[in-house]
């Protein structure tokens, strides 16, 4: 396996060992300062980012490399050059290559022509680097063993939704999305891949429109941002009302499991997707979960450098 250009990239023990070794790299981050020793990383974002941007940069340094961070218009690739071009320059001085993006295309391409690791740190599609922090975080919570347990993402089907559904699916999880009906439902391709994935894991994966029904019993609940990063304004006031049902309340949370959790990718809208009360009370695991960005994207690199992961065969 060269990249992690999508969630489903990853195989349950691809998954397994990066996990090990960024518990590893939580405990000890510089227990591997030097596997990036005199070499560099591109992190290319046409995105605004916090938590992907520290963790990426602060990942590289503790391996001993050094991070380049170039914003969207900074290279000639917005003046015109080639997806392909951009990509085998890109491999001719760096060692690996960390992108935040819109188009699953645009991954997908410099995958495909650059002979260095590609990292998808998000499209609008998937988010596969949030969901090894997110499923760290589950481990930490509740151990190896989730039998009978219950993951629940609830508000927009979008790239998070995706990759809650895919990633779960490969853990063998019971996971659940729930979400208005129409077109802030999960991509239903997404959907069959994840059952598909699930049927082999021993995994089981539900969509429903029934927030309360979805919450009943939870050991996660897991929300998003209900206005994405190019998400039309003209929708705002449609969107709001279609997805306020699904805001997390204390109310909701009161349906869950007793020792269960709040997470959420953040950046947070309070008073919008979850109630602050909800985020910032004794449930809520987002700070170890954000931590878990630098941790994960160091596994990552560590093991995609070195040609450590199998990759899977969906």
């Amino acid at each position: 396996m060269k990249d992690l250009l999508r969630t489903h990239d990853l195989c349950r023990a691809d998954v397994e060992l990066l996990l090990d070794t960024a518990a590893d790299f939580a405990v000890n981050p510089l227990r591997s300062n030097t596997a990036l020793a005199n070499k560099t990383v591109a992190i290319y974002m046409t995105k605004p980012s916090t938590r992907t941007r520290l963790s990426s940069e602060t990942a590289v340094a503790h391996l001993g490399g050094t991070p380049i961070f170039i914003r969207g218009d900074e290279l000639q690739l917005g003046r015109g050059e080639s997806i392909a071009d951009t990509a085998r320059i890109i491999s001719g001085y760096c060692s690996a290559l960390i992108i935040r993006t819109f188009a699953q295309s645009d991954v997908n391409e410099l995958g495909m022509h650059a002979s260095i690791p590609v990292i998808n740190a998000l499209t609008d599609d998937d988010h596969p680097t949030q969901l090894l922090a997110d499923w760290l975080t589950i481990r930490e919570q509740f151990g190896n063993d989730i039998t009978g347990r219950k993951f629940v993402y609830l508000g927009d089907g979008n790239n998070m939704s995706h990759a809650w559904l895919l990633m779960g699916a490969i853990m063998g999880a019971h996971v659940v999305t729930a979400t208005p009906e129409g077109k802030w439902a999960p991509d239903s391709r997404v959907v069959e891949i994840a059952q598909k994935i699930a049927a082999q894991s021993g995994g089981k994966i539900e969509t429903t429109h029934d927030p309360e029904a979805a919450a009943k019993d939870a050991s996660v609940l897991y929300t998003d941002v209900w206005m994405s990063m190019g998400d039309s304004e003209n929708e705002r006031d449609e969107k709001v009302v279609a997805l306020s049902p699904f805001a997390v309340t204390e109310n909701l949370m009161a349906l869950t499991q007793k020792d269960s959790v709040f997470m959420h990718c953040l950046p947070a809208h309070r008073g919008e997707e979850v109630e602050a009360s909800v985020i910032d009370g004794t449930k809520s695991v987002i700070w170890r979960e954000a931590y878990h960005r630098r941790t994960t994207i160091q596994s990552l690199l560590y093991h995609l450098v070195r040609g450590d992961l199998k990759g899977s065969s969906q």
